[in-house]
């Protein structure tokens, strides 16, 4: 009845099984874990912003422990790109998966690290990367704890100040950025704040750039359909 199918929700043991019997090409569009499709996006956007991929410093700041900081590492290290997860201990991702990448790195010349110093962490980079600390539907301890260890790694002008003069902040959106959201509205009324992984000043003067990178989500999406359906 359909030639594909894109898989959005959590385990990825999930859509690995769908897979496995769909018979059909089956696309992550993004579990617990991983997020590939986006990651082609995020390199579209860097290689137009840019002009190249290999070599540049990539700095993804906060919880690093899941799709995006996984997705990222894993990117990075096989496109020869020069990761750097900004974060307490805690949000770092899992060791094997880190072992992993390090050996892509051997092949691409790629690196990864990873820095508690925010600030640290951004000297030099050619790309700060966020995204939203906490998912929908977790409980108020959870956002209460993700506030207090990340809030040191929310990225701020002062953050993009240290990275190159032609560096670009990257988010997958949505962003909590200010209060005109439904959801940004009820993140203030219960935690006091305006704003959470990135100021409003920083996501509005990058703003083209962040807009660019969900339009290539389509694009480069297309493209994977094309190249899978035929």
């Amino acid at each position: 009845m359909f030639d594909g199918i894109e898989y959005r929700g959590y385990g990825q043991e999930k859509v690995e099984e769908l897979a496995k019997y769909a018979q059909v090409p089956v696309w992550n569009g993004l579990t617990n874990e991983y997020h590939p499709t986006q990651m082609l996006a995020d390199l579209l956007t860097i290689r137009e912003h840019l002009g190249s991929l290999e070599g540049r410093k990539l700095v993804y700041m906060g919880d690093a422990r899941y799709n995006m900081g996984n997705s990222l590492m894993v990117t990075c290290s096989k496109m020869g790109m020069h990761f750097v997860a900004a974060a307490p201990k805690k949000y770092f991702p899992n060791e094997k998966l880190i072992e992993e990448c390090r050996e892509f790195c051997k092949i691409s010349g790629g690196t990864i690290d990873f820095n508690e110093d925010a600030f640290d962490a951004a000297k030099d980079a050619d790309v700060i990367y966020t995204d939203v600390w906490v998912s929908m539907g977790e409980p108020d301890e959870v956002w209460e704890e993700r506030i207090r260890d990340l809030t040191p790694y929310k990225v701020t002008m002062d953050i993009m100040n240290v990275a190159k003069k032609d560096a670009i902040f990257l988010h997958c959106l949505p962003a909590f950025h200010d209060l005109k959201t439904e959801i940004g509205k009820e993140m203030g009324e219960k935690f006091g704040l305006s704003e959470m992984e990135v100021t409003d000043e920083v996501f509005e003067k990058y703003s083209d750039v962040v807009f660019d990178e969900a339009e290539n989500r389509m694009h480069t999406i297309k493209a994977v359909m094309a190249a899978t359906l035929g």
